[in-house]
């Protein structure tokens, strides 16, 4: 666990209603049925001056979401960097989680065996880890991703239609989001042929 060392002082009540989403906040990095005495570095989850009375909602960088009683003396309260406060242990945020969906011509066990090593290899065995695996034999095939207005009037032209990407795997498309007011419209994929006559 990489921590670093930072000066800080714990805020009120009072002084945590005067900040906005920008300012940096220091809270409990603690998460439930995992106690941490240290601290993660965290953000209002909306302006403090909409609080009225109890809690404050906060987010940790790492995506936590915890209410904080800052005058709560059981609590680990809510800190903000001040060169004259004290000395707190916080988390660093170096680290990033990739959730990868790979895609593996003709894949075995041994091609994929050879894919974890690799990785291991080049970040270090430590620190590339398999949690959960699913492997799922695909059929080697491309598709074309489409947008469309998600209440748009069926009509027989496409004109409305948004090319979202091209000779994609149909697998990918579990992982892509459609725009908002959008709807993903997939089609087996299509050569574009040129017919444009040449001298």
């Amino acid at each position: 666990m990489n921590t670093e060392k930072v000066t800080a002082r714990r805020l009120t009540a009072a002084e945590v209603s005067e900040l906005g989403l920008q300012d940096g906040i220091f809270v409990s990095a603690g998460t439930d049925g995992l106690p941490l005495d240290c601290y993660a570095p965290a953000f209002l989850t909306e302006p403090g001056k909409n609080f009225e009375g109890g809690s404050f909602a906060v987010r940790t960088i790492f995506g936590e979401e915890a209410y904080v009683l800052p005058d709560n003396a059981e609590e680990s309260g809510i800190w903000i960097a001040d060169k004259a406060g004290e000395e707190i242990e916080v988390l660093q945020s170096a680290g990033v989680l990739l959730n990868l969906a790979l895609f593996v011509p003709a894949g075995n066990k041994d091609s994929l065996e050879s894919l974890y090593s690799a990785a291991r290899d080049a970040f270090g065995a430590g620190i590339v880890q398999r949690w959960s695996e699913e492997t799922v034999a695909v059929p080697d095939v491309k598709v074309d991703l489409y947008e469309e207005p998600a209440r748009g009037r069926k009509s027989a032209n496409s004109q409305n239609r948004d090319r979202r990407a091209l000779d994609i795997y149909p697998t990918r498309v579990r992982f892509l989001e459609p725009s908002d007011g959008w709807k993903f419209i997939v089609e087996p994929h299509k050569e574009i042929v040129d017919e444009t006559p040449t001298i």
